[in-house]
């Protein structure tokens, strides 16, 4: 099997740096709300995910201040 047919939840499918999301790193557990919660994710932004990663890896915070700060 290859590496790249894997993808890991936990990293951001963009840059490939730790996402830090708290829905995948405690799945079922009742915690405070990801980050990920508060923040804006545009269209152009979500389009850049690779499909294999679609649905399975959240986007790090630093990809998606520097989609806004870019819009």
């Amino acid at each position: 099997m290859s590496a790249c047919s894997t993808v890991d939840p936990c990293l951001c499918p963009l840059c490939g740096q730790a996402n830090r999301c708290a829905m995948e790193a405690s799945p079922g557990q009742a915690t405070e709300p990801c980050w990920c919660t508060r923040e804006q994710f545009t269209a152009a932004l979500l389009q850049q995910i690779p499909a294999a990663a679609k649905g399975k890896a959240c986007i790090c915070q630093a990809c998606v201040q520097k989609a806004a700060q870019t819009t």
